[in-house]
């Protein structure tokens, strides 16, 4: 397998504010949701960089598109790691999360690992790591 990850999808209870908090809450474009003339087909998709996209669908359709029972939610199954320049940075994603509705988990500070970094959760729990390390270059 090449390790080649293209698409992240997050299970989602509320379609509607889950748009809402990515493309105006957090600014990531958006076409909003599309396929909702099918049967658990609506979903909405955000351009990342490096050519990833974030999807977002509802949890209910997402089990009955892999065929499993729908699971409780645990926010520390997975975390999503959105690396910064500065510590600068971090602090102001932290600040727009928050204004958009997040819960601020822990809030940045210093790390073990020399960094600097904060945890928020999404509207559905979905765990944030908004982090600057020192060690890794950040391309423009």
């Amino acid at each position: 397998m090449r390790p080649r990850i293209t698409l992240l999808t997050l299970g989602v209870d509320d379609l509607e504010r889950s748009l809402a908090f990515y493309r105006d809450g957090l600014g990531l474009a958006s076409e909003g949701i599309i396929g909702a003339e099918f049967e658990h087909g609506a979903v909405a998709f955000f351009e990342l960089e490096g050519g990833l996209r974030l999807a977002l669908f509802p949890r209910e359709s997402l089990a009955l598109d892999a065929g499993l029972p729908q699971q409780p939610a645990s926010a520390t199954e997975l975390t999503i790691g959105h690396n910064v320049a500065s510590r600068a940075e971090v602090d102001a994603v932290m600040a727009q999360a928050s204004m958009a509705g997040a819960a601020i988990v822990k809030s940045a500070q210093d790390t073990f690992w020399g960094g600097y970094a904060g945890y928020f959760q999404d509207p559905d729990g979905h765990l944030w790591e908004v982090a600057w390390n020192p060690q890794w270059e950040m391309p423009e």
